[in-house]
C-alpha cells in the first residue's frame, strides 16, 4: 500500500489542528510541533498534514502571499459519519460553501466548507460496506 501525505500551509498549526479534529469528530490532542502537525485516523493513517507558513525553506510554503491559499486544491474527505460531520461543520463555520446534496458522479451525499485558512473542504459520505 502506498499513501500520500497532503501538506497544507496554515497560519496557526494548533488552531487548524483543533479545527480539523473537531470536523472529524476526533478527541482533542496537540500537534507534535508548533510548526507541524499530522491529523491521523484511528489506525494511524495520515489524513492531513498542517505546516506553518515560512517555518522551513520549502519553496511552496514560504508565505501565503505567493498565491491564494487553496487555489487549485480541493481537500476531499470521505467520512463514515456524514450526518454527525455535517452537524460538527455547522458548528465550525458561519455558512456552508455548498449545502448537502447528492453528487451525481459518486452518488454520495456531500457538502463543502472553508477551513480557517480559506481552503475549500468537501466532506463526502462513505457508503456502508
Amino acid at each position: 500500500m502506498r499513501r500520500t501525505w497532503t501538506i497544507i500551509g496554515v497560519a496557526d498549526v494548533a488552531g487548524s489542528f483543533s479545527w480539523y479534529q473537531a470536523l472529524f469528530g476526533q478527541p482533542a490532542t496537540l500537534p507534535a510541533h508548533d510548526y507541524f502537525g499530522q491529523i491521523l485516523d484511528t489506525d494511524g493513517t495520515v489524513l492531513l498534514c498542517l505546516h506553518a507558513w515560512g517555518a522551513h525553506e520549502h519553496p511552496s510554503l514560504t508565505s501565503p502571499r505567493g498565491g491564494t491559499p487553496g487555489n487549485g486544491l480541493l481537500l476531499f474527505f470521505r467520512l463514515d459519519d456524514f450526518d454527525a460531520a455535517l452537524q460538527r461543520a455547522r458548528a465550525l463555520v458561519t455558512r456552508l460553501e455548498e449545502e448537502p446534496s447528492v453528487n451525481p458522479a459518486t452518488r454520495t451525499r456531500e457538502f463543502s466548507i472553508r477551513d480557517p485558512d480559506g481552503y475549500y473542504v468537501t466532506v463526502s459520505a462513505l457508503p456502508a460496506a
